[in-house]
């Protein structure tokens, strides 16, 4: 089981990736798509084109910068490990060869 730097397991609440990267850029130009869609067809459209921005947010499954980390967290997947030891912490490609 994987650890904090205290030595406490990672909750799989704190994972933001999805299961592939291709899903989560689609869903991330279908979230923004939405938000900057809604704000910019206001001026032809009127305040009714607004509730689509809350819908970009459920596509986003939260906010834009938890869409952001799990895209980086859905590429390193299978890739990077981290490992904590006496309050040291080092990352590592999988097949074991130290990065720093």
């Amino acid at each position: 089981m994987k650890t904090t730097e205290t030595g406490r397991p990672v909750r799989a609440e704190a994972d933001f990736a999805g299961s592939s990267v291709p899903r989560h850029l689609l869903r991330g130009v279908l979230g923004f798509g939405l938000i900057i869609g809604s704000i910019a067809l206001v001026p032809f459209a009127g305040p009714a084109t607004l509730p689509a921005a809350p819908l970009g947010l459920v596509a986003l499954r939260g906010c834009p910068a938890c869409w952001v980390i799990g895209l980086a967290q859905t590429v390193s997947r299978g890739r990077l490990e981290r490992d904590c030891a006496d309050g040291v912490c080092t990352l590592t490609k999988a097949d074991g060869a130290a990065s720093t």
